[in-house]
């Protein structure tokens, strides 16, 4: 009995030892490896990350190219903000964007100052395109006052809009050195407001614009010829080609700057306007480049028509601002609009009256 005793308590003794041992054993361990046993399996990828992190910070402690590498790498990380792209801290795509947007910007700039030059020279040479017969002192309405207040509301929209754009893409470089920080902040700020505010009302006007307007500038197959002859813009002797109420000069500058580049910027203007439509940075990146090689190449556009609407040719800028023309002028400019005008297919607005006096009485 006493034998069984003994070998009953060595048995309790063996397993009390065994259990301290294993006691003393985990509080040794490591609190990183508790967590680790405790956590569940780590990404290989971010396990091997962690390694470069450690070994770079030993090397070079203030240059941790591997943890710059994963922030601009565009992966996804960890976040609580809503919304797309939220979790992307840096986006590499945006320094390519940048230098595209100068190189654009630069190279349409100089489009637009050689176009301005080619205007002053044609001026020069042709000088303001004048009636060669004696006006009648009949003038016809050209244009209705519904549509010249169409014509206004967009054309001085895109001015301000052209103005302003203008100001924010190259006034940092052209402006800042000449009026100083504290002037251009101001007046960056200020374009900055007006384009904003002023696109949305232009593409209202543009939608109207376009309705009133597109009827009177469909391609007919007289245009043909004046486009050979280029209206002969080039004949410093006068004989115009025969045109319909609008020119093909004037038709193609419809559909191409109002139809086409117009709408272009009032979707880009529209996707920089209001981020919160929920688009990613790349879409209004390229969003930005769109809108800004459409706006410089719309505003070289706008140059040749502003110069024939006010000293390329008289009695143009009357038409739009009063919407009568003498008859003289309409024969000579758009001469089978004027016989349509006089033979009664195309309806008239009102009869012929007599042109105004400098006063604005009729005559």
């Amino acid at each position: 009995m006493a034998s069984i005793a003994i070998k009953r308590a060595a048995g309790v003794l063996v397993a009390a030892l065994l259990l301290g041992a294993a006691a003393v054993g985990q509080a040794q361990q490591s609190p990183s490896a508790i967590a680790q046993s405790q956590s569940p399996a780590v990404n290989p990828q971010e396990a091997d990350l962690a390694k470069q992190q450690t070994a770079q910070q030993q090397k070079q402690p203030l240059n941790n190219q591997p943890v710059w590498k994963e922030v601009r790498s565009g992966l996804p990380q960890t976040t609580s903000l809503p919304g797309r792209e939220t979790n992307v801290l840096i986006q590499s795509q945006g320094q390519t964007w940048r230098a595209a947007r100068v190189a654009v910007s630069t190279a349409l700039g100089f489009v637009i100052a050689g176009l301005l030059a080619v205007l002053f020279g044609y001026y020069f040479w042709r000088g303001t395109i004048e009636l060669h017969g004696k006006p009648t002192g009949r003038m016809i309405e050209r244009f209705s006052p519904a549509k010249r207040i169409a014509h206004w509301a967009m054309g001085l929209t895109f001015v301000a809009l052209a103005v302003t754009g203008l100001i924010i893409t190259f006034g940092k470089s052209l402006l800042l050195p000449l009026i100083g920080a504290t002037l251009f902040s101001w007046l960056a700020t200020l374009a900055k407001s007006v384009h904003n505010f002023t696109g949305p009302v232009f593409s209202v006007a543009l939608v109207i614009f376009i309705v009133m307007y597109v009827r009177d500038n469909l391609p007919k197959a007289h245009d043909v010829q004046w486009m050979l002859k280029f209206g002969g813009m080039f004949n410093r002797e006068g004989g115009e080609v025969p045109s319909g109420k609008f020119n093909a000069g004037e038709k193609g500058l419809f559909w191409s700057l109002v139809v086409v580049v117009s709408p272009v910027l009032v979707v880009t203007g529209y996707i920089l306007n209001f981020p919160n439509f929920d688009q990613t940075r790349s879409t209004m990146q390229i969003a930005n480049i769109v809108h800004l090689a459409a706006a410089l190449i719309g505003i070289a556009m706008a140059c040749v028509h502003l110069y024939m609407g006010t000293i390329g040719m008289r009695g143009a800028y009357q038409a739009m601002r009063t919407g009568y023309v003498d008859e003289t002028w309409a024969k000579e400019h758009h001469e089978y609009w004027y016989d349509d005008v006089m033979s009664g297919k195309v309806p008239r607005d009102s009869e012929p009256r007599p042109a105004p006096l400098p006063h604005g009485r009729p005559a």
